[in-house]
């Protein structure tokens, strides 16, 4: 038994049919509420798969910024950096790390149809050591003004719906990539769990 419309039943279905489980992101010390909260949004936005985080046990947000699209996207707590990286290597994705160098490649150049994992560092320092021994590739956004780059959230748009384009073209977001057994525990959660919890 569900707690919503059946139109907004349906909306629903359809976000996690769409749900793009081999298109993750890694904020890896993201610390500004507005930037997280941008990337919660766009993420929503792509309907990846998870988002990943390890600057604090709970992400918090800018609510006006956000506009609740955190409850939509599935998170998780990052404790131990090595084994995050090592497991999602082992199960076939690529990791893509965000940077400014030399030998970083085009972000338009990669193909984002395979599991794809894009990192992102924090506003100051970038990402981590750890997180640049595991990458695949570097990722750099061409620059043609005075600044050296885009705001952290914003670079996460650009990127993400470059890997969206690709998806769409090639089919992705017309076939679901989540098992029933998600879909359904998942449509429990938010139709179900989620309004008997905020009524409490």
């Amino acid at each position: 038994m569900y707690l919503v419309s059946k139109e907004r039943l349906e909306k629903m279905k359809r976000v996690l049919l769409y749900r793009q489980d081999t298109l993750r992101v890694f904020m890896d010390y993201v610390y500004s509420h507005h930037n997280l909260s941008a990337i919660v949004r766009t993420c929503d936005a792509v309907n990846v798969g998870k988002l990943y985080y390890r600057h604090q046990k709970e992400i918090k947000l800018n609510k006006e910024v956000a506009l609740g699209a955190h409850k939509w996207i599935f998170t998780e707590y990052v404790k131990d950096i090595d084994n995050f990286y090592r497991d999602i290597k082992k199960k076939g994705y690529q990791v893509l790390v965000t940077l400014l160098s030399k030998d970083a490649v085009d972000f338009r150049k990669v193909d984002y149809t395979k599991p794809t994992l894009v990192v992102l560092g924090n506003e100051v320092d970038g990402v981590s050591k750890t997180s640049l021994k595991y990458a695949d590739k570097k990722i750099i956004i061409p620059i043609y003004g005075m600044t050296q780059s885009l705001n952290v959230s914003v670079a996460n748009a650009v990127i993400l719906y470059e890997a969206q384009r690709q998806r769409a073209l090639k089919g992705m977001y017309d076939k679901p990539s989540l098992s029933e057994e998600v879909i359904e525990k998942t449509l429990k959660k938010w139709a179900y769990d989620d309004i008997i919890n905020k009524k409490r």
